[in-house]
């Protein structure tokens, strides 16, 4: 008989983080701690959790995969600048990341590669596998954020954040939401003002599970996939709730994710998947070149908060040199470099960092000039991030 296994949100505080206006949380008075666990439970205990006023949020556990690239090339050093740095305008910025700390929750890195040298980074591993990067997919984010110039190119909006923190999350299996909940949870803990995600849930693989694995027929499996997609939205939507609410006592974090890769447009579109799907976090649509300005790229999924260059985009390979890859995923670390240097910005001018400003901040630097006419919102939310000036 098939028993789900529960990701569970706790909170130590009897009281729930209070909703302002636009659906976000309010400052706490007091710091507000979280708990997150994975177990499994019978029906009796789950409803008794429930009725427990300090648990947030309990969701199935879904299976976690990388949002891959949809293309990948070598690249060898040209410009001075990638196409993706002059787009948000972070070559005129006066910001480099200077004073934040940044978190990367992905496949790891490659500490050996130059473009990280200098770079005070701390990792943790929430998978399985071996510390090190073995797929170059955390690397190359990583690189867009806060890589250092190779041979002359300049790959990094935020060149000179010095405290990188690296999750590894994803493994050759993938992840899971309880992992991701816990390297968000961790990442916070320590200090991260930025949080880039480049993964999605694996819709299609929980029920293949079920059903393949678990002998549960197609209907059965489809309707626990749906009830674990639908509660993994609020689990996250609870996590960034906290965020909030602990502003004063945090950080002042905001969270970045990929809006993922499944649409094939003209043909069809799909909808931004969990986690970037739940209140509080961006999510971040891909760009591409085009003769008459910048598009939304084929496979970018739909309503966004913003977007940023994710074709065509180089940066650091895993072993050493330059890489070219596509995807949302390297739509995201575009706009975590960009929220890096507004959080610098923030700092400079106010000795702290206010997170639903860094959050709004954000999202306001989109703009709809470089884009192609008949740009829709849809698509690319208030436009491509740009950086302060």
């Amino acid at each position: 008989m098939y028993k789900p296994t529960y990701t569970i949100l706790r909170s130590e505080s009897l009281a729930p983080p209070a909703i302002g206006n636009l659906g976000g949380a309010l400052e706490s008075t007091t710091p507000q701690e979280v708990r997150i666990e994975e177990t499994q439970l019978e029906l009796t205990d789950r409803n008794d959790l429930r009725r427990d006023p300090r648990t947030r949020a309990i969701a199935i556990t879904m299976p976690m995969k990388l949002i891959e690239p949809v293309a990948k090339a070598d690249a060898a050093p040209a410009a001075a600048n990638t196409w993706g740095i002059e787009a948000v305008n972070a070559h005129n910025s006066p910001f480099d990341g200077s004073g934040i700390t940044v978190a990367v929750l992905d496949t790891g890195i490659d500490l050996t590669h130059p473009a990280f040298a200098g770079v005070d980074i701390v990792r943790k591993n929430f998978t399985t596998e071996a510390d090190d990067d073995l797929h170059g997919h955390g690397t190359h984010c990583a690189g867009t954020i806060f890589g250092q110039d190779i041979n002359g190119t300049r790959i990094g909006i935020a060149r000179n954040v010095q405290h990188a923190l690296i999750g590894k999350v994803l493994g050759q299996g993938g992840g899971s939401s309880t992992s991701i909940s816990q390297a968000i949870n961790w990442a916070i803990d320590s200090g991260a003002n930025v949080i880039s995600m480049s993964l999605g849930i694996d819709f299609p693989g929980f029920v293949d599970y079920l059903v393949n694995q678990q002998g549960l027929p197609i209907p059965a499996a489809t309707s626990i996939a749906l009830e674990g997609y639908r509660s993994n939205i609020n689990l996250f939507t609870e996590l960034s709730r906290f965020v909030a609410a602990n502003n004063a006592f945090g950080p002042g974090t905001v969270i970045m994710a990929a809006s993922g890769n499944e649409s094939e447009r003209p043909e069809y579109e799909i909808a931004v998947a969990p986690p970037a799907a739940s209140t509080g976090m961006i999510a971040v649509g891909a760009l591409g070149q085009s003769s008459t300005g910048l598009t939304v790229a084929s496979f970018s999924n739909n309503q966004v908060d913003v977007s940023a260059p994710g074709v065509g985009v180089v940066s650091a390979r895993l072993g050493g040199g330059l890489v070219s890859m596509s995807g949302t995923s390297m739509a995201t670390p575009h706009t975590a470099g960009i929220a890096a240097l507004w959080a610098q910005r923030q700092l400079d001018m106010t000795g702290n960092i206010n997170q639903l400003t860094l959050l709004a901040q954000v999202i306001a630097s989109g703009t709809m000039v470089p884009l192609a006419p008949g740009s829709e919102a849809e698509d690319v939310g208030t436009g491509i991030v740009q950086a302060p000036l």
